[in-house]
């Protein structure tokens, strides 16, 4: 069965007692004497004698259990801290608490505000000017402007990675202050590697902008902006001439003469919305790239997945179908075999599966996958015999001759009615999986309308997570799962058809117990 839940050690429990009295001792003698008295510094107790890792746990705990009071906040900002995180408590986050944010914790080197919509732009300029150790900063769905980027571009010189996504007053061209200084005519963020920036306002040239970042970045490796690809084009192309920058602002080509070639190469790992016609331009721009992902359209063959071996680094892929037809799975066989062990991730939206045995095919064709995702439809079988095959009682499980014995995580969605006679291909292609995927601990079988009770009857090894959302799966087998061995942790019901509130509470019962480290979902 699921393993009982584990004797709490030592440590957690002084801070799960220390989470409890919180508010009611300490946090409230702040409260009453000191909590409006900003110039106050600290109030002595238990927490200040916490190493930093212990600290971010305490705050972890009393906000996920929602006790996270201004108070108890104000408390924990200690000077050893090293990463907080307000994202679970926006509306704690007020002005006042940035600046004490500053002012108490000189040594974060990470700090996410990512939805604290209520602190404003200075008092952002001042967190960035303020906290010049940052190497990770989240400023998503924040006030965020360009006067913040112009302080983060000029003070944090130690910056790896950024997110300002969802920042409606910033704009593609307001990001170039976090590549160059235009007062002191000199390089910003040096060490930026990362930078998140979806859902901004927009502007006239987003695509200049983009360009211009990714020249002015030198160590830039994942930059997440709708306009990469449009700005791969313009320096492949060449397209570099422009009049100057009334900002003062670098022009392209003077950047590009700064990073050699021709030809003109990027470090860019990550390549995100690129259509099937733009993969030439971006394996030329970016040929160390190792993750993409990639929109097909209604073309009439896979001419442009033809590119995607010459990407020697090439680990991680996602394929969607962008057009009304979609693509068949058939299509993607080809790339895999090119790929073979390489291929690491990879997955597939908006995919047809006429033919099921393409499924165990793409498979095979992969073994060293350690995640694999697919959204599939199967469109009707007009040549389907009218009476469904007989189903054995046990699955064949040799549809994966090599296996894969990478593959941490597999999940499987079904789009619409699946025809008879796909049946006994899928399932025994999921009993594979599941007795040749050794080291797997996710598995998603969502909206499979069929049987799946035969297919998790064998002992499943290593799987932690197990969702079955709106497949066919009946007590009996769930009641399997909760007597099998290993170490599962989360399983989720949710729509499943045969499950009612009296088998859904019956579990619950049963969990509790034999004490079991399980999280059952179900609605």
């Amino acid at each position: 069965m699921p393993r009982r839940r584990a004797v709490p050690t030592l440590a957690s429990l002084c801070l799960q007692s220390l989470a409890q009295h919180m508010q009611s001792f300490w946090a409230k003698d702040y409260s009453d004497n000191y909590l409006d008295e900003y110039e106050f510094r600290f109030l002595v107790g238990p927490f200040n004698d916490l190493a930093c890792g212990l600290v971010q746990e305490l705050l972890r705990l009393l906000g996920t259990s929602r006790r996270l009071s201004r108070a108890a906040l104000h408390l924990l900002l200690l000077p050893h801290l090293r990463q907080l995180s307000l994202r679970h408590c926006p509306a704690l986050a007020n002005n006042a608490l940035g600046h004490l944010v500053v002012l108490r914790c000189q040594g974060l080197s990470s700090l996410d505000l990512g939805g604290c919509g209520r602190l404003s732009p200075a008092v952002l300029v001042d967190v960035a000017e303020g906290l010049p150790r940052l190497s990770r900063l989240g400023l998503a769905h924040t006030q965020a402007n360009v006067q913040v980027l112009s302080a983060v571009g000029s003070c944090c010189r130690l910056l790896r990675e950024l997110d300002v996504s969802g920042c409606r007053k910033v704009t593609p061209r307001a990001l170039r202050h976090l590549g160059y200084d235009p007062l002191a005519r000199a390089p910003g963020c040096p060490a930026l590697r990362v930078l998140l920036a979806r859902d901004l306002e927009p502007d006239g040239d987003a695509a200049a902008a983009v360009a211009f970042l990714l020249l002015a970045l030198p160590r830039l490796d994942v930059l997440a902006h709708g306009a990469v690809p449009d700005a791969l084009r313009l320096l492949h192309a060449g397209q570099l001439d422009g009049t100057a920058d009334p900002e003062g602002f670098p022009a392209l080509r003077e950047l590009a003469r700064g990073r050699g070639g021709p030809p003109l190469t990027l470090p860019l790992r990550q390549l995100e919305e690129l259509e099937e016609d733009a993969l030439g331009t971006g394996r030329a721009v970016c040929p160390r790239a190792e993750e993409l992902s990639v929109w097909l359209g209604d073309g009439p063959g896979p001419a442009g997945l033809r590119e995607l071996p010459a990407w020697e680094c090439l680990s991680r892929l996602t394929l969607g179908c962008a057009g009304q037809r979609g693509r068949a799975l058939a299509e993607v066989l080809p790339l895999a075999e090119a790929l073979g062990t390489r291929l690491h991730a990879l997955t597939l939206h908006g995919f047809s599966c006429p033919d099921p045995l393409s499924l165990p095919a793409l498979l095979a064709g992969c073994p060293g996958l350690q995640s694999f995702s697919t959204e599939l439809h199967v469109p009707p079988d007009p040549h389907a015999p009218a009476e469904p095959p007989t189903l054995p009682p046990r699955w064949a499980t040799d549809l994966l001759p090599q296996g894969l014995p990478q593959l941490q995580s597999f999940s499987l969605a079904l789009a619409g009615p699946v025809p008879a006679a796909h049946v006994p291909v899928l399932s025994s292609t999921l009993a594979s999986v599941l007795s040749r995927a050794p080291r797997l601990q996710s598995l998603c079988l969502l909206a499979l309308p069929f049987p799946l009770d035969s297919v998790l009857e064998p002992e499943l090894g290593e799987l932690q997570e197990l969702s079955l959302a709106g497949s066919q799966v009946s007590p009996h087998t769930v009641w399997h799962l909760l007597g099998s061995e290993g170490p599962l942790r989360r399983l989720d019901l949710s729509r499943c058809p045969d499950i009612h509130r009296r088998d859904y509470d019956g579990f619950l019962q049963f969990v509790r117990r034999q004490r079991l480290d399980l999280d059952i979902t179900w609605e």
